[in-house]
């Protein structure tokens, strides 16, 4: 279904629903009304068919068929063709979601575009319909709703944002560094510029409008009400300019948490480290003093050992043993243990044993 809604107006009331768009221009000519078609994914066929009937200028016709625009507005002669970017707030998976809105208006027809099944533009209808004396002041009052409903969706949209970004700070300052806490950041910074992308270049928008006011004649109400929104627009833009500095400073206070936090895990371990290092040092010095030690108890050892060798090899008393008769025997013996306990010692000095 491609043609959600098709009304004549004329004064304020709507005095036809046509069925097709054939019809409608009929009943445009008869009446010489307000015409508001509303389309819902259009057919080449059906966007040309109005395209030819309101002169539609064929470069916003295109953009109009392709979709993905950003928001803009131009003025084709008589004819504004504008572009907006709806946006709700889904709680559930805590993001923003976009929608896209294709707006012609001219003397006696509006004309709007959907590609998205949301936003439902019906409650405009309703609301304008139930406020005659505005909608018979013709398209631009229909262009003005239209421009304000979208800027007055965006307040929750900042809301719900605002909220994200509370519990974030809440995370960040809530004594424990998440390491994780960047990637949701960055999550929401994306949606952040998002939507400052959709709401950017409305402020310029409507200033655009409201400096043509007198040059095209428009209607003072509708001049008041443009302002009104204008003025909406731009408080939004503050308030989502703010969030988007509140996120790139929680992103660079998060760093700078993170960097410290691992600064002291690494002084930790480097502590670690140095007491371990100092432990290893203190007992390689005992090692290496029980080891002097030793070499001083073996040196010492050896030197004893030597003398006591020669004098129980002779303590033995055996008969045949030519040292034991011998006149230089004893003195013999005593200079061979001098003479050998002497010649270790020294040895043992020269290698620092002793």
């Amino acid at each position: 279904m491609t043609l959600i809604d098709n009304g004549i107006y004329v004064d304020g009331s709507r005095v036809e629903t046509p069925a097709d768009l054939h019809r409608t221009y009929e009943s445009l000519a008869e009446t010489q009304g307000l015409a508001w078609i509303g389309l819902y994914q259009p057919s080449d066929g059906e966007l040309t068919s109005v395209a030819t009937e309101f002169d539609l200028h064929p470069l916003a016709v295109e953009d109009a068929e392709k979709g993905h625009q950003r928001p803009k507005l131009e003025r084709y002669g008589d004819t504004l063709f504008a572009v907006l970017r709806p946006a709700w707030y889904d709680d559930a998976d805590e993001q923003v979601d976009f929608g896209e809105i294709h707006l012609f208006t001219g003397r006696g027809f509006v004309v709007t575009v959907r590609h998205a099944a949301k936003p439902n533009l019906a409650e405009v209808r309703r609301r304008l319909e139930g406020d005659p004396e505005f909608l018979a002041l013709g398209s631009e009052a229909v262009m003005t709703a239209v421009f304000d409903d979208v800027v007055d969706g965006y307040a929750p949209v900042a809301a719900g944002l605002e909220n994200d970004v509370d519990e974030i700070e809440d995370q960040l300052f809530g004594g424990k560094v998440d390491t994780k806490l960047s990637q949701r950041i960055y999550q929401l910074l994306s949606q952040v510029i998002a939507f400052q992308r959709a709401i950017g270049p409305l402020p310029d928008m409507l200033k655009a409008l409201l400096r043509g006011t007198s040059k095209y004649g428009t209607n003072e109400e509708v001049e008041n009400r443009l302002r009104n929104v204008y003025d909406h627009s731009i408080r939004i833009t503050e308030r989502v300019d703010t969030l988007r500095t509140l996120l790139d400073s929680a992103l660079t206070v998060h760093s700078t948490l993170v960097s410290l936090e691992q600064n002291d895990a690494m002084r930790r371990m480097s502590s670690a480290s140095l007491a371990q290092g100092e432990e290893s040092r203190r007992l390689a010095k005992e090692t290496i003093e029980q080891g002097e030690e030793v070499k001083k108890i073996s040196s010492w050892a050896a030197i004893l050992f030597t003398p006591t060798l020669i004098a129980s090899i002779y303590g033995m008393n055996f008969d045949d043993m030519p040292e034991l008769h011998w006149r230089f025997g004893y003195p013999f013996a005593l200079v061979l243990m001098f003479g050998l306990g002497f010649g270790l010692w020294g040895i043992f000095k020269r290698r620092h044993w002793l």
